[in-house]
């Protein structure tokens, strides 16, 4: 159900890079504690590719649902931020209820 919209899917590539991002406080200290550079390869590719993808979707969403400049901004500063994703996905990209 959640990729069935644009904001549903960049909320879900915004939990998925996060989690990429805080992987990194595992796989760093395996390669420069451990000698073990592999984990690291791994984590940062599939980083990599989420964070091209959680940037083409704030752009989308963006777009389509006419954010102001500032929540594109901030929206798109939260994937440089550690948890910043979260923040963003718990603050920005939920979905707006309407008054009942």
């Amino acid at each position: 159900m959640i990729l069935l919209s644009p904001l549903g899917r960049l909320r879900l590539a915004a939990i998925l890079e996060g989690i990429s991002y805080l992987l990194f406080a595992v796989t760093m200290p395996l390669k420069y504690l451990y000698e073990i550079p592999q984990p690291n390869y791994y984590v940062g590719m599939a980083h990599g590719v989420l964070f091209i993808l959680y940037i083409v979707l704030c752009l989308q969403c963006a777009f389509l649902y006419k954010w102001k400049t500032g929540t594109t901004f901030w929206a798109l500063v939260a994937s440089i931020v550690p948890f910043g994703t979260f923040i963003a996905n718990a603050k920005i990209f939920k979905p707006k209820q309407s008054m009942v």
